[in-house]
Order: structure tokens, then sequence, then C-alpha cells
């Protein structure tokens, strides 16, 4: 289905969960943006998200995917090729919520379906729209050392993955976007604690340029933490990626002066969403495309990988 330069975009969500209502929601406020419909496995639940934002039902992704130039695909992480492909084929640019999927097949899968169909496949890394990410972007030149922490209280939501896809992933994207250098070592632990997979995992990544990251998830935390620290010649730089503030440390005439860094706050999910009709309106490659997100994906397997192997 084409995009008229003038008509809204006709939106839909596939799978109205925790996620999904959310897409839905910023879908209904976006100027340019018709909310057409949702779909998802329970039925009660599509109708009640339908009811409070004024759109339609669908019984089946097929139908969904007839009736929309573009979808968010909200769906646990294991149904997102699934429900991504038919979409794909059926003329819909996508969102799909992070990771892209469980498995390098299914990402490969997804794109080609993507490149067959000439349609856009955005991936749901939220913080690369969040004001932080914006910021580092310009500050960050030649990093040399990089912490990220990302920490929250255990959900049952989400336990279909280990935290290394739930949560360090998100950190996995910031890094490779920062550091643009090919990975040359991992080292990564982790432990099971209330669930069948890692719910603590760190990683220790080595680029071949120098650059060394330290990333912790936890999904077992007593408070939420989205922070990361950026350690490069002559300048220090410290985020809060939930409180959208932080500052920098700069050396100047000796000493260490430090700056609170401006940042205007905006909400990372409705700034990823405007991209993303963005870039369907005028057929742009997104800020995260399918590439990205598979790359990710590959790093966060490999670290998975490894702390399955060290606690069999």
């Amino acid at each position: 289905m084409e995009t008229s330069n003038s008509s809204p975009i006709r939106c839909g969500v596939a799978g109205v969960g925790y996620l999904g209502q959310h897409h839905a929601r910023i879908y209904k406020a976006l100027p340019e943006v018709e909310l057409v419909g949702v779909y998802d496995v329970d039925s009660a639940r599509a109708q009640a998200i339908a009811e409070e934002y004024g759109c339609q039902v669908f019984e089946s992704v097929a139908a969904l995917g007839a009736s929309c130039e573009a979808v968010s695909v909200a769906v646990p992480t294991d149904r997102h090729a699934g429900v991504a492909i038919p979409l794909l084929e059926a003329g819909c640019h996508l969102l799909i919520e992070k990771p892209i999927c469980t498995s390098l097949v299914e990402a490969e899968a997804i794109l080609a379906a993507a490149k067959a169909q000439n349609r856009i496949v955005q991936v749901g890394h939220i913080e690369h729209f969040n004001p932080v990410m914006g910021f580092l972007e310009t500050a960050v030149a030649a990093p040399r050392y990089i912490m990220a922490d990302r920490l929250a209280p255990f959900q049952p939501r989400g336990t279909d993955v280990g935290v290394v896809l739930d949560l360090m992933i998100h950190d996995i994207g910031i890094i490779l976007s920062l550091v643009r250098s090919p990975i040359q070592r991992i080292d990564a632990v982790g432990v099971h604690v209330l669930s069948q997979t890692e719910d603590i995992a760190n990683a220790r990544i080595s680029f071949e340029n120098g650059c060394v990251a330290n990333l912790n998830a936890s999904r077992v935390s007593l408070k939420k933490v989205r922070e990361i620290r950026v350690f490069q010649p002559q300048t220090y730089l410290s985020l809060d990626f939930m409180n959208q503030k932080g500052h920098l440390l700069r050396i100047q005439q000796g000493t260490l002066a430090q700056e609170e860094i401006p940042l205007e706050k905006g909400e990372p999910l409705a700034l990823e969403l405007a991209s993303f009709i963005a870039c369907v309106r005028r057929h742009m490659q997104p800020k995260v495309d399918g590439l990205l997100g598979k790359t990710a994906l590959e790093v966060a397997i490999q670290i998975s990988e490894q702390i399955n192997q060290s606690t069999s």
C-alpha cells in the first residue's frame, strides 16, 4: 500500500499489552496518523484498547495488514517473526519492538522480506530517541571506557527471554552506535534467580579500537536504574536515561570543571513513533533500522550463550 504525501498514514498495532497500548495511544495523538485498528490474541484486551482509542478490532494479523500502511509489532519476542513477515508481505512498514526477534535466522528472514517488499523495518531500541542519546551522539567522539547500568524490579512480563535480550540489549545498541568499531572480545557472566533464564548479567565488550564497555543488567533489583558513564580524553560524562539529566567533567587549566547538561525532556516512545512515521512518509532509512537491530541481537546472543555455557 503506497503512501500519499497529504493523507494520514494508516497505522495499526499488533499486540496491545503493556507496550502495545502505548503505541496505540501515541498513534491516536500523532497529527499525521490515522489509528485504524489493533489486533491481540486476547480479544477482550483488544476490544478494550480499541474502545479507548476509537479504532477497529481486527480478528487476524492478515486483516490488520490488509488495512494498514504501517504497523507496530508489540507481541512477545518469540512471536515477532511469525507476525512481522506476513505483515511485510502484505505491504506494511513495521516498527518491531526490541529485540527484533529471538534468533539470527529469524532476523535474516525479516530483513529479506522487507527488502523483497521494499518496506521499512525500524526496531524499537527506544533509548536511541531519548534526549540523553541525542546529547551523547554529539558529545562522544573518542570513547575509551563506557559503563552502563540497567536495573529493574522483577516483573513476570518479559521473562520469555533472559535479561540480556530483555534489558541489556538497550545498552548494547547504544554502545555499538557510540563506539563504531568491530568487537574484539566478549566476556560475560550471569545468574538465574527467579526465572528459567538469566536475571542478572554482566558483559565486558572489548573493541578493536581499544574501547572497553562494561554492561550490567538486572531484573531483580529493588530500584530502577538506567545510567551510562563515558570516559574519553579530557572528558567524563555521566547521564541518567530514566530522569533525562546528567553532567560532564572537563579538564580546564589543570582542574576538573563540572557542567550540568541542558536536556530538553521528551517521551522517547512518542519521539520514536514520530520518527518512524516520518521515515514511512518519506521512505527514509530509520535511525534504528533492521540491520542495527540484527547486529545488537547477534551481540546479545553471544553474551547469552556464554552465560548459558557457564551455568549449565
